[in-house]
């Protein structure tokens, strides 16, 4: 697998070996926040009463993402939309992000521009700067984002905080992102798909929406609101389980209350659909456990796909539930969302 894409290879502009630190460093300041950069670190004022939420991840080449399905402005964005999510799944608004970056010296510089075009085309979606970030030298291309957001104490959304009797709400459709990697991995695949249909889905791979607006239609409820959830960024089972095990609770899932991506059903055979709907990963929607009034007001708030989709149960188990409301022999687990070390 190739570190970054052909079309790079052949570019006559400078390499990073080429530019230096100092030469990559006025490439990067371009797409900062001007009066934030230059010293050792970020300064950032916390209103009074706010909590300080801080999240960091990284991606790493051919692992998190490839040139056969990621143009650098794609990467760019993915990497941001997913750290801006977890600050939506902690009920949080962006402050701003740092970006550090390790580089292999023979990597084509126009890579890295266009990479902070598509963070910055993100960014700009939500408001948001870019606030600092570092540079380093090495074999394989990763970028690592730490996120900034700050919120209420009483707003802070949490895993362990679901309750019996708890409605559970998603805000949007899953599935939609592995579906739109294994379009752009197989093109002469889904033709049963329209070109809309299939536009869709690569869009939902390759720039994914953090679901930030979801968080003023939660305050809108209820000041006090009782809350729990986390985004979906490991699959919707995933995220079910999470919750539920944080909050020793059960659920029951009913699946023909789950919002399906449009072709989906005329496409798929039923394993595979519902192996991407909770298993697929990288949807980025929020799963929400909150009363079922609540959750009703939410979901008429939101409108189509968001939907609820099961309740929280005493039970330990997970189980899923047919239209016919009878219990399937199936059931949701920890053990096949996105795992980082698991075996092959």
């Amino acid at each position: 697998m190739r570190l970054f894409p052909m079309s790079f290879m052949t570019d006559l502009g400078q390499l990073v070996g080429d530019l230096g630190e100092q030469g990559l460093l006025r490439i990067v300041q371009r797409f900062c926040s001007n009066p934030l950069i230059g010293d050792d670190g970020a300064i950032l004022s916390v209103s009074p009463g706010h909590s300080l939420v801080v999240t960091t991840d990284s991606f790493v080449d051919g692992v998190h993402f490839c040139d056969r399905t990621l143009s650098p402005f794609d990467v760019g964005w993915r990497v941001t939309a997913a750290n801006l999510s977890d600050l939506a799944a902690m009920g949080a608004k962006p402050l701003g992000i740092t970006v550090s970056l390790t580089l292999p010296s023979v990597l084509p510089s126009a890579w890295v521009k266009e990479l902070y075009e598509g963070i910055n085309a993100c960014l700009t979606q939500y408001d948001t700067p870019l606030i600092g970030g570092d540079l380093s030298r090495g074999s394989l291309v990763t970028v690592t984002i730490t996120a900034l957001g700050e919120t209420l104490p009483h707003r802070v959304i949490r895993r362990d905080s679901a309750q019996v009797g708890d409605a559970i709400v998603v805000t949007g459709y899953h599935g939609g992102s592995k579906a739109g990697l294994e379009l752009l991995l197989a093109p002469q695949w889904g033709e049963q798909l329209t070109p809309r249909q299939r536009q869709h889905l690569i869009e939902c791979h390759q720039h994914p929406r953090p679901r930030l607006d979801v968080l003023p239609q939660l305050w809108k409820l209820d000041e006090s609101l009782h809350l729990a959830g986390m985004d979906s960024s490991d699959g919707l089972g995933d995220a079910i389980a999470q919750i539920c095990r944080a909050s020793q609770v059960g659920a029951v899932i009913d699946l023909s209350r789950i919002p399906i991506p449009e072709g989906f059903a005329h496409w798929l055979d039923t394993e595979t659909l519902w192996n991407w709907v909770f298993y697929g990963g990288e949807d980025f929607e929020l799963v929400l456990c909150l009363t079922p009034t609540l959750a009703q007001s939410l979901v008429k708030n939101l409108g189509s796909p968001a939907a609820i989709i099961g309740r929280i149960t005493v039970s330990p188990h997970i189980l899923l539930q047919n239209a016919q409301g009878e219990t399937l022999p199936q059931t949701l687990s920890l053990d096949r969302g996105f795992q980082h070390y698991a075996l092959d």
